[in-house]
């Protein structure tokens, strides 16, 4: 199996993001946005996940968080994109539940080639919605992310972050018993 890496340089008059992305590593990070919380939310992701993921990311925070958190989702979407290829073999659809105290999200993704995201938490959470956006739109994944209860926002975002990570990881999965692209028209694009 070829590495399943990616390196993604990005940068506007907003933001300067440079990520690299192993799907195949063993949960290491080494992250750095100038952002603490999104910070420990990427490196729960990587741990939970078992990716590999170095970041360093700067944006004007100044004005607020959202040209960042947007920038480093666009970024990591690439890299899975990038890090998949073709997606030969890969199981293609990932799903979790995941408690965190009193809150409980559900994750489904399906590495489709059709960028959708459904977000059924409310709007205090814009920025995870930008991230989530950004993410799916640049990886061509469809994203449907439910809270079913809770309150908490940190154990909301936190729950919400571990599902990412356990549904993209499985959904990445190369499945021995796959020959191809997991798909009936040969390929995975829009």
């Amino acid at each position: 199996m070829d590495n399943r890496e990616a390196e993604i340089t990005r940068k506007t008059q907003e933001t300067e993001v440079k990520l690299y992305l192993n799907l195949d590593g063993k949960g290491k990070s080494e992250i750095n946005t100038n952002y603490p919380f999104l910070n420990h939310m990427l490196s729960l992701f990587c741990t939970h996940g078992f990716f590999d993921m170095r970041i360093v990311a700067r944006g004007d925070i100044e004005v607020d968080y959202h040209h960042l958190v947007e920038d480093v989702g666009i970024c990591l979407g690439e890299a899975v994109k990038k890090a998949l290829g073709e997606k030969r073999g890969i199981k293609r659809y990932g799903y979790s539940f995941v408690p965190m105290d009193e809150v409980m999200v559900q994750i489904a993704i399906d590495i489709s080639g059709r960028p959708l995201l459904i977000f059924n938490l409310s709007s205090q959470f814009e920025l995870a919605r930008e991230f989530f956006r950004g993410f799916s739109s640049q990886a061509g994944i469809t994203l449907h992310i439910n809270l079913y209860y809770g309150e908490g926002f940190h154990h909301i975002m936190e729950a919400t972050f571990k599902a990412f990570a356990l549904s993209l990881d499985e959904a990445t999965k190369i499945d021995k018993r796959r020959e191809g692209i997991p798909s009936t028209k040969g390929r995975i694009e829009i």
